[in-house]
Formats: structure tokens, sequence, C-alpha cells
């Protein structure tokens, strides 16, 4: 068995949920610590203008990564549910089947994103100074579509193989790739944003490349050409991927819309805000790798027809995100002003974080580990549309609604938007808890 792929369905399971959310967390790290490259390039070299069309654009990229993740998503439960059966043939059938869904998707996101890019930016409100950066950012971004598609299909297939440390590779390789072409794009070339735009899609490209011959060369899977696509693994794969890229893109929108009712109340609460959602980002990161890595294992093990393990599986995912949780809380409760001084000095907006930080960075974090644990152990059973819903009650009815009804109509003003936030994820979590021990899911079969 190649070094890099770990049985899921075997060893101690809390010390193999780590062993393999480890390099996850670290490749979420990098695709940040590179993001946050893009940004302070952009910054530097092109100035307060550009940083505007790139934080906009960026918005209607994660949408875009949200459908590539989610299909993505959906391949991976059918790939890692396969291995634990060991139905090797099957698994390259839908393997086969992923990639063509894929480049059928990509295609149609191609063509909707330069359809629709530039109405979108126009609803955003984009500063008119900043909306032709905006336009040839999203023109170049547009065009790598398929890259993305692509890379996280290979990956996503890996994750349910049981290998995480080779996509951690890729994410290096993409980084380094980034980096490297904005400097020289950007800061030497100085061909702004149209240049980051470049230089995003140029390590999309070679991260895809790399996985794609990896994945061949490997052998991992026996793909045969000659097959033809499963319509019944294509249902499976969409049935797993639509709710998944949905709760990604509803999330994503949620966050859009408390921004939007908080930005209202002064450049201060708008810039400790936008701080304080970077902050609240990296704290979550470890807890989606093991969501991630939960996902995997609980495939797997359904897959084998582990069911004990299977739920030990959600246990020791749900303590781990917990514990990592509890880290992130303690370290940003006791150094919130310090956080908020590496990003902006102005004593207002220093004050405005720290309270963001109290109210925003506390039992949500907790309560926001059990969510989403519990929501990627349903996924890994093939059930994401209960995750989908949970996500609405925490997005929709609860965080958009709430911070309505709090900030605005019963005028507790930011305070309230902030103490929306805090509750959010409390009743989600409450109903994935009911969800696992109800154990309706031990019935279920496989997708």
């Amino acid at each position: 068995m190649n070094t890099k792929i770990r049985d899921l369905t075997s060893g101690h399971v809390t010390r193999t949920l780590l062993r393999f959310a480890g390099p996850m967390f670290l490749a979420n790290l990098l695709q940040s610590f590179y993001s946050l490259v893009d940004m302070a390039v952009v910054g530097r070299f092109v100035g307060s203008g550009g940083l505007a069309a790139v934080s906009s654009a960026s918005m209607l990229v994660f949408l875009i990564t949200s459908a590539c993740t989610g299909l993505a998503q959906g391949g991976a439960v059918l790939v890692a549910q396969y291995e634990g059966a060991r139905q090797k043939k099957q698994q390259a059938e839908a393997v086969l089947t992923l990639f063509v869904l894929a480049a059928v998707f990509a295609a149609a996101v191609t063509a909707a994103g330069f359809l629709l890019y530039h109405p979108a930016l126009l609803l955003m409100r984009v500063p008119q100074d900043a909306m032709a950066d905006a336009d040839g950012y999203m023109s170049v971004v547009c065009g790598g579509t398929a890259f993305v598609f692509g890379y996280n299909a290979v990956c996503a297939i890996l994750r349910g193989l049981g290998d995480s440390k080779r996509p951690l590779y890729f994410v290096l390789a993409a980084a380094i790739v980034n980096v490297a072409l904005d400097l020289l794009l950007v800061g030497g070339f100085h061909k702004g944003t149209w240049g980051a735009a470049v230089a995003t899609v140029s390590s999309q490209g070679v991260s895809f490349f790399i996985a794609a011959v990896y994945l061949w060369r490997s052998r991992l899977v026996a793909i045969r050409w000659k097959w033809k696509v499963s319509k019944e693994k294509a249902a499976a794969i969409l049935r797993v991927g639509v709710p998944s890229a949905g709760q990604m893109a509803v999330l994503n929108f949620s966050y859009m819309a408390a921004t939007g009712m908080l930005n209202v109340y002064g450049v201060a609460v708008a810039a400790a805000s936008g701080i304080g959602l970077k902050v609240n980002t990296f704290a979550a990161m470890p807890v989606w790798a093991v969501g991630q890595a939960v996902s995997a294992m609980a495939g797997q093990t359904m897959g084998a027809g582990r069911l004990a393990r299977t739920e030990s599986v959600a246990r020791a995912g749900v303590k781990v995100s917990v514990t990592a949780s509890l880290v992130m809380i303690v370290f940003f409760q006791l150094f919130a002003a310090r956080v908020i001084l590496l990003f902006n000095d102005d004593p207002q907006v220093v004050s405005e974080g720290i309270l963001y930080l109290r109210i925003c960075c506390s039992l949500n974090c907790a309560a926001y580990a059990v969510m989403y644990a519990l929501n990627s152990f349903a996924t890994g059973l093939g059930d994401a549309a209960f995750a989908f819903w949970n996500s609405m009650l925490d997005c929709v009815l609860i965080r958009i609604f709430g911070s309505w009804l709090l900030g605005m109509v019963l005028g507790y003003g930011f305070v309230g938007i902030y103490l929306a936030e805090m509750f959010a994820p409390v009743l989600p979590a409450l109903a994935g808890v009911i969800y696992f021990k109800r154990g309706k899911w031990k019935t279920r079969r496989l997708i």
C-alpha cells in the first residue's frame, strides 16, 4: 500500500483522526497564507483601489469555489465508501464519473462567470475607481475555473482513499508559484490586479497538473477510459455535491448580509468586524480540517459496515473539534487587543475589534465545532441534505434574521448583530446532537 494512504477503518480512532486531519489543517493555513500575500502585494503595489477590487472579487471567487468543492465532496464521500467496502471497480467508475461531471460543471460555471461577474460587481456596489480592476481580475479568474474543478476533484479522491498528505504538497507548490508570480507580475512588472489574477490561476493550473499526474502514475485507482459514465454514480455524487455546494454558498451569503448590516454603523465598526471575521476564519481552521477527516473516516467505516467504529468517529470528531475551539477561544480572549493591533492601530478600531472578539469568539466557536463535526459526519454517510438544512438554520434563520431582529428592529445596533452571530450555531449544534443520538443514520444504505 502507498505509504501516504491511510486505512481509516482500523487503528485507534482519535489518533487516526488527528494524523489524517493534521495535513489538511496545514493545507488550510497555506491557502490562507498565500491569499493574504495576494492582498498584501496588491495593497503595496497597486493601492487601495486595487485592494478594494480584489476584496470584492474574492467574494465572487468564493461562490465559484463553493461549486467546485461541493461537487468534489460528493466524489470524496463515494470514493471513501467504496474504499471501505473494498469495491475497487465501483470506485474507479465513480472516479471517472466525477471527472466527467467536473468537466461539465467547469464549462457551465465558466460560462456563467463570464456572463454574470460584471452585473454581480455592480450589485455589490464596488467603488467606481475600483471597478476596472475588479473586472480585470474576474475576467482572468473565470478563465481558470477548470483548474479549480480539476484540482478539487483529484484532492477529494485522494482524501476519500485516505491520503491527506499529498494534497498538502500540492497546496505548497501552488503557494510557491502564487507568491513568486505575485512578486514578479505585480511587484516587478506592475501588472496590477490582472497580474495578481494571472498568478492565482497559474498556481491553480500547476497544482492541478501535479495532482493529476500523481493520481494517474500512482495507479491508486484503476481507471479504464473504456468504462461508461455511470448515471447512478453521477446521481450519488450530485446528491452529496449539490447540498454541499449550497451549504457553502449560503454560509458566504449570510456573512455578506451581516457585513452589509454592520457597514451602516461607521468605518470603525466595519473595519473591526472585518478583522474579527478574518480572525474567526483562522480560529475555525482546525475545526474544518477535523470535519474533512470525519467525512472521509465516516464514509470508509460505513462502507466497511463497521457501525460501532462509525459512531466512534463522530464522538472523536466532536471531542477534538471542541478541544481545538476552546484553545482558540482562550487565546483570542486573552490576546484580543494584540491580535487586532496586528491589522490596525486606530484606537477606535482596536476598541471595537476587542468587543467583537469578546462576543463573537466565545460560545459560538464551541457550538460551531459541534455543528460542523456532526454536519461533516452526516455528509460522510451520504446525508448531505441534513447538513444543508442545518446550515440554513445557522445562516438564514439565526444569523441573518437574528441580526435584523436584534440589530435593526429591537434597536441593539451592531452589538445585537454580534449577539446573533454568537448564538447562530447553538441550535444547529443541538440539532446535530439529536441527529446523532436518534441513530436513524445507522440504517442508511451506501449512497
